[in-house]
C-alpha cells in the first residue's frame, strides 16, 4: 500500500513545527476537529478508504468490463469496455491490524 505522506499543507501533530497544541499559522482557518495535541494522537490507523466499487448487481470489484461485439469488414470481433458509470465505492474499511502511519516521525527499529 503506497500511500504518500502530508505535503505540509494541513496541520498534523507529528510534524515538529511550532509548538505542539497549537495548529500551523500560515493564513487559513484550521478545522478543530483536526487540531490534536501530540500527547492525545496516536500513531496508528485504524481504517483506510477501500480501492473496491460496486456495480449494479451488488458485485464487488476493482474494475468492471462488459463484452461487446464490433463488426469490422464483415468479421464479429468480441472487445472488452470498461464500465466506469454507475459504479458504488465501497467506502472506509476497518484494518484487520492497525498500521503505523506514514508521516509517524520516530525510528521504530535500528539495524
Amino acid at each position: 500500500m503506497g500511500g504518500s505522506g502530508s505535503k505540509g499543507k494541513g496541520y498534523w501533530p507529528f510534524s515538529g513545527s511550532g509548538g505542539g497544541d497549537e495548529p500551523a499559522k500560515d493564513g487559513q482557518e484550521q478545522s478543530l476537529a483536526r487540531v490534536r495535541s501530540i500527547r492525545n494522537a496516536t500513531p496508528f490507523v485504524f481504517t483506510r478508504r477501500s480501492s473496491l466499487y460496486f456495480d449494479e448487481d451488488g458485485d464487488l470489484a476493482h474494475e468492471f468490463y462488459e463484452e461487446t461485439v464490433v463488426t469490422k469488414n464483415g468479421r464479429k470481433k468480441a472487445k472488452l469496455k470498461r464500465i466506469h458509470k454507475n459504479l458504488i465505492p465501497q467506502g472506509t474499511i476497518k484494518l484487520d491490524h492497525p498500521c503505523i502511519h506514514v508521516d509517524f516521525p520516530v525510528v521504530i527499529c535500528e539495524v
